[in-house]
């Protein structure tokens, strides 16, 4: 069972920044430069998918979007393992 179901809100539990490729070291999020602070830690957000990526079928991966302002507006989604959230009320 994961952790967080869709639904749930989160809280980034560390800055979350936008890690460049191994690759090539191009942005991970297209329009977003790499190392870029993507959430400040203590950002909440709500988890909208959870799913596993191809080459981790044992980690989970929650698409989550974090808050952007004060009135609660909501960002595009974005990838966090399971160690870069905390439950609300944490």
């Amino acid at each position: 069972m994961s952790r967080f179901q869709m639904g749930d809100m989160v809280f980034a539990a560390q800055d979350l920044f936008n890690e460049a490729l191994e690759e090539d070291g191009s942005s991970a999020i297209p329009g977003v430069a790499p190392d870029a602070l993507l959430v400040s830690a203590g950002a909440r957000g709500v988890v909208v998918n959870v799913g596993h990526a191809q080459e981790m079928p044992n980690e989970e991966i929650y698409l989550v979007r974090f808050e952007t302002d004060a009135e609660g507006t909501l960002a595009e989604p974005i990838g966090c393992l399971s160690e870069e959230l905390n439950e609300a009320g944490q």
